[in-house]
């Protein structure tokens, strides 16, 4: 099953895709999808439902960020072996952890703002895991049963606030738009393997980024298990869980993006985005 929310920016309703691909408007069976209604017995809720009953969406309806607001937007840095060693870094002995902040999430197809003074603007395809049951010192043998889902993201980054300009990675994360994320949500029993999903990212239509979760150093159900002993995940919770090589900052010499540059990344199974670099007002 496919979730999403469509509609005009900060007007929209919550949605599924057919076996059609058709969108279909699911605002009768739930307000929205949010840390408040997101669970498995939603789910189930929404698998017995009659998607032909659904008023059905025109083909060009705009789609937006497949969760209406989330607690925590977590993520994994240098979560892949050859991604660590394009940036120099030693490949970590435990997930290392930064925050994305929540306000930044933006609609898979919504143009991606570069900041006021941005020199240093980065991307990176990820898989994002979708948290649908609380996890408070999960197993990693049981970790998996708590994903509700998994998406497309890009961890959108700006290096130099991110590693020159002091403190905490949070920095270089958060700026709005910096979290597209979707086109939707794919329910867990369509992903039965997390860790064998072909990942791309081009730039202007030249290939930047090609790899396959199955080089994760650390795996998704390690990430959850170990976050869960430092803190309590909740449904709705997004987790991003690392990058393969390839970003900007990697290649040599670095290549920034730039207004006017145009993004195309997808993951097998879970859709694609095309977004747009434009300035800040």
């Amino acid at each position: 099953m496919k979730l999403l929310r469509f509609g005009p920016k900060g007007q929209e309703r919550p949605g599924l895709v057919d076996d059609n691909g058709i969108i279909r408007d699911a605002s009768s069976l739930v307000a929205d999808f949010s840390p408040d209604t997101v669970s498995f017995e939603l789910i189930e809720k929404l698998r017995k439902a009659d998607l032909t009953a659904l008023p059905e969406m025109p083909a060009d309806t705009r789609i937006g960020s497949p969760l209406s607001r989330i607690g925590h937007f977590l993520a994994v840095g240098l979560n892949f072996a050859d991604h660590a060693a394009e940036t120099g870094a030693s490949i970590p002995s435990e997930p290392l952890i930064f925050s994305k902040a929540p306000s930044c999430l933006n609609g898979p197809n919504d143009d991606i703002i570069q900041p006021r003074g941005s020199v240093k603007l980065d991307y990176e395809v990820e898989l994002a895991v979708v948290i649908g049951k609380r996890c408070d010192y999960v197993s990693e043998a049981d970790a998996l049963s708590h994903v509700l889902g998994y998406a497309l993201c890009n961890d959108v980054s700006e290096r130099d606030y991110q590693k020159e300009r002091g403190g905490q990675w949070l920095k270089g994360k958060s700026a709005p738009t910096f979290g597209p994320l979707g086109p939707w949500i794919v329910t867990a029993d369509e992903i039965p393997d997390p860790q064998s999903l072909e990942m791309f990212l081009n730039v202007n239509d030249e290939r930047s980024q090609t790899g396959n979760t199955d080089t994760m150093i650390f795996s998704v159900a390690k990430v959850i298990s170990y976050l869960s002993e430092f803190m309590a995940l909740e449904p709705g919770d997004v987790i991003t869980t690392g990058t393969p090589p390839g970003v900007g900052a990697g290649k040599k010499p670095p290549v920034f993006l730039k207004v006017g540059d145009r993004l195309h990344l997808g993951i097998d199974k879970l859709g694609e985005q095309h977004s747009r670099i434009v300035a800040r007002d």
